[in-house]
């Protein structure tokens, strides 16, 4: 089974982003698990201060658990101020350390989103993937999904009963699960080298 692990740039409940993040959940085919981390809110910023083992914060150590368990990232990124919502970017800072040993683990990742303006959040979403990508995640550049005019779209109909996000969206988590299955395999072999060597 593959877990992939959804991190939301937004704490509305009523967001584009976190209606996308839904049908996701229920999009998710056989033999993947698709995840929301819901504690977001409950992380401070990012303080090597209080990153000290055995007193991380909760919320921090709740964060990084649930990035070693999964096998992939779908990170749901709206744009504030034509950039990355703080939340998001603070888990990003959160996952990347300790240095060299970040929770991203070369893990596959990919970002998405949407936004009420005609770009989608482009600019958004390419400083997660820049931001995740030294974090150390596996960024990969082509799965991506900028829906614009959110908010009327989504009037409604929710994302999950939009048919051509929901063939996008079931796209992206096959992409992440193909991904997965590649390392894997990948480290299967090189596994199979050692001992035979």
């Amino acid at each position: 089974m593959t877990r992939i692990l959804i991190l939301v740039g937004s704490l509305r409940a009523g967001s584009t982003n976190r209606q996308l993040a839904e049908a996701a959940v229920k999009l998710a085919p056989d033999g993947v698990e698709v995840v929301p981390f819901d504690a977001l809110a409950d992380i401070p910023f990012y303080n090597e201060d209080i990153d000290v083992e055995g007193s991380v914060p909760a919320a921090a150590a709740g964060l990084r658990e649930a990035a070693r368990s999964c096998d992939a990232f779908l990170l749901f990124c709206p744009e504030h101020n034509g950039t990355v919502p703080a939340v998001l970017k603070n888990a990003i800072d959160w996952l990347s350390r300790p240095r060299g040993a970040g929770a991203f683990g070369g893990k596959p990742v990919a970002v998405v989103g949407a936004t009420f303006g005609r770009y989608g959040g482009v600019w958004a979403q390419d400083a997660a993937r820049k931001a995740a990508s030294i974090a150390g995640g596996k960024v990969i550049e082509g799965l991506k999904l900028s829906v614009p005019g959110s908010l009327t779209r989504f009037a409604e109909t929710h994302p999950a009963d939009d048919t051509e996000l929901a063939a996008q969206l079931t796209e992206i988590i096959a992409g992440l699960h193909s991904h997965v299955d590649e390392a894997a395999g990948a480290t299967q072999l090189l596994s199979d080298a050692a001992r035979r060597h």
